[in-house]
Formats: structure tokens, sequence, C-alpha cells
């Protein structure tokens, strides 16, 4: 399911135009990577929760000539779902 996929949802299951729907995805996401980026974790309720984390520099290998080279420090955006999506998933 991509972006259109859930605009047409909204269409189907709201009578909102399809134009409506797409602002109304496109304006959460962006809610979502606005909050993200401050560092603010993000709790849909009966969902989960978007977080962002740190992950601290690092050495790795270059697989082919097993030299070692720095990884720097990033920041992730994980999720973890709520129990009923958990459920929902597992039968």
């Amino acid at each position: 399911m991509n972006n259109a996929d859930l605009a047409e949802t909204l269409v189907s299951d709201h009578a909102m135009s399809k134009a409506d729907a797409r602002k109304v995805v496109d304006g959460l996401l962006a809610a979502i990577v606005l909050a993200a980026s401050k560092g603010d974790e993000v709790s849909l309720a009966g969902f989960g929760k978007f977080k962002v984390k740190d992950s601290p520099a690092r050495e790795g290998r270059n697989p082919s000539t097993g030299e070692t080279i720095p990884i720097a420090a990033s920041k992730k955006l994980t999720f973890v779902p709520a129990k009923a999506v958990k459920d929902a998933l597992n039968g």
C-alpha cells in the first residue's frame, strides 16, 4: 500500500474528494517527519510509536578488502507497533 492507496481508502470510507484525501495523507506524513526531525516521539493510539534513536559512530569493514572503515553517527527512525497491531499481525 502506498500514499495513493491510503488516499483512495479515505475516499471510499469517508466520502472525500481524491484531492482532499491526498492532502490529508500528505499532511499526516509531513507532521510525522517534522516531529521526528525535532527528535520528538509520535504516538498514535492503537497503532504505534515512531521514535528517533541515536546510532553511535562505529567501525565497519569493507567486505571486499577487509579494510576497517569508520561509520559516522546517525539518527534512525524506528517504529514500535501497538499491541493491537501486533495481535492483528499474529492472528
